[in-house]
């Protein structure tokens, strides 16, 4: 799954991979399927964008900033940002949080925090 960094929605590797080869036949320039921005050309580009939506509060952004710190090995950064997201209502950084409290991974083993947030994730529809 790839987030839009300009509008924070999610797509699919097909679906993206499906919009590209549609922007490159119809000679178009290429652009978020969702708001139609275009497309950041650098990895910095890229990161400002996310950062844009992260200053707005943006649980989607706010989440995939604190799995990237999580899977760089900075689990006390991504708590943070975790926390952050989960407090705006993302249901998957909920589901991560209960892994953060059961494995203890940038926090202290809690079983019972633990399922607190997987149950707080299922609330929130999470599968």
């Amino acid at each position: 799954v790839i987030m839009m960094t300009c509008c924070s929605k999610l797509i699919c590797h097909g679906c993206s991979y499906a919009n590209k080869l549609r922007e490159r036949e119809a000679r178009l320039q290429q652009t978020c399927p969702f708001c139609r921005h275009p497309s950041p050309k650098t990895d910095e580009e890229n990161n400002k964008n996310k950062m844009k939506r992260v200053e707005k509060n943006d649980p989607v952004a706010i989440r995939e900033i604190g799995m990237k710190h999580g899977n760089n090995g900075d689990h006390e950064l991504a708590f943070e940002y975790l926390t952050n997201a989960a407090e705006l209502g993302d249901a998957l950084a909920h589901y991560l949080l209960s892994l953060f409290y059961r494995d203890g991974q940038g926090v202290e083993k809690d079983e019972k925090k633990g399922l607190y947030y997987l149950e707080e994730a299922a609330i929130a529809g999470h599968p």
